[in-house]
């Protein structure tokens, strides 16, 4: 009776594998190949919404302008213009001594001091910025300053620039210079006094450094602020260069338009109005795309 109901070792181990083979095998996983994104399709409506108005605004421009110049007289025709471009474009940077340059060297010298007049503000404008917005006494006592010098136009700063400088040149990278300060000193300080109170108060009990409050924890936050001035700024410079450039002289922008004049050339006015629109509307754009870069959003 016993021996019936226990097994033999040998017994134990032949009916394993049968066991094991009855049993099915499980079907093993084949990892699928990721199947290569769909390309979006091209709105056509956001592209034609992109592009047509403004190519119907320059055609609109250019209808009127030809309206009112079909019968003739002073003022020229787009046509005209035209033809005067393509002649003027034709040797831009040519040289025939310092008073006789194509327009390209105009444009280029121009550019040249903005960027001297434009990078001095920025040196003194941003950390201005920060100290105003920064600490409440400096806030206070610059602040009255700032609000009666920004409104001063920029031809009153130009007999300042001459009668210090007794230059020409040095009087117009002045003019832009104290011109274009005023947008980055209040932007960068109203950036900064926005900045939440409860970062500061971390700061505090952290004991960090005036430093490195300014750099780890300003500096991020105030940087959307900071480059709204600097656009805003730059803009102001190339306004004011021309400006400064018909009354100094020399070489630029400016003094072509009003030698131009002087030419009675009305043509090549006409062409340099749209070339220091499209200059200063390039510059604006790349410091908008700089800005884009940089900024951020809360979600």
């Amino acid at each position: 009776m016993v021996s019936a109901v226990f097994h033999s070792p040998r017994e134990v181990i032949t009916e394993e594998p049968a066991a094991v083979a009855a049993k099915p095998r499980e079907p093993v996983a084949v990892a699928a190949k990721p199947q290569p994104k769909p390309r979006a399709a091209l709105d056509w409506r956001a592209f034609w919404m992109r592009v047509l108005p403004p190519i119907l605004g320059m055609a609109l421009l250019v209808g009127v302008w030809g309206l009112l110049t079909q019968k003739g007289g002073s003022f020229p025709t787009p046509a005209q213009t035209f033809d005067a471009a393509v002649k003027l474009f034709a040797d831009p940077f040519y040289s025939k001594g310092p008073n006789d340059q194509g327009i390209g060297w105009n444009i280029l010298f121009s550019l040249q001091r903005v960027a001297m007049g434009f990078g001095l503000a920025a040196l003194v404008g941003i950390p201005l910025g920060f100290i105003i917005g920064r600490f409440e006494f400096a806030n206070r006592m610059v602040s009255p300053l700032i609000s009666l010098l920004k409104p001063v136009s920029p031809l009153a700063w130009l007999p300042i620039g001459l009668l210090v400088f007794k230059s020409a040149n040095p009087a117009a990278i002045w003019t832009i210079f104290i011109c274009s300060i005023w947008p980055m000193v209040v932007n960068t300080a109203v950036g900064v006094q926005r900045v939440p109170q409860d970062y500061l108060n971390v700061a505090r009990v952290l004991n960090l450094s005036e430093w490195k409050v300014i750099t780890r924890i300003l500096f991020p936050a105030v940087l959307p602020y900071l480059l709204t001035g600097v656009r805003l700024s730059v803009g102001t410079a190339w306004l004011v260069i021309v400006a400064a450039e018909m009354l100094t002289g020399g070489v630029g922008i400016g003094f072509w338009v009003w030698d131009e004049w002087n030419n009675l050339n009305v043509q090549h006015i006409i062409i340099a109005i749209f070339v220091i629109g499209i200059v200063g509307l390039a510059l604006e754009q790349l410091l908008m795309l700089v800005a884009k870069r940089f900024s951020f959003s809360e979600d």
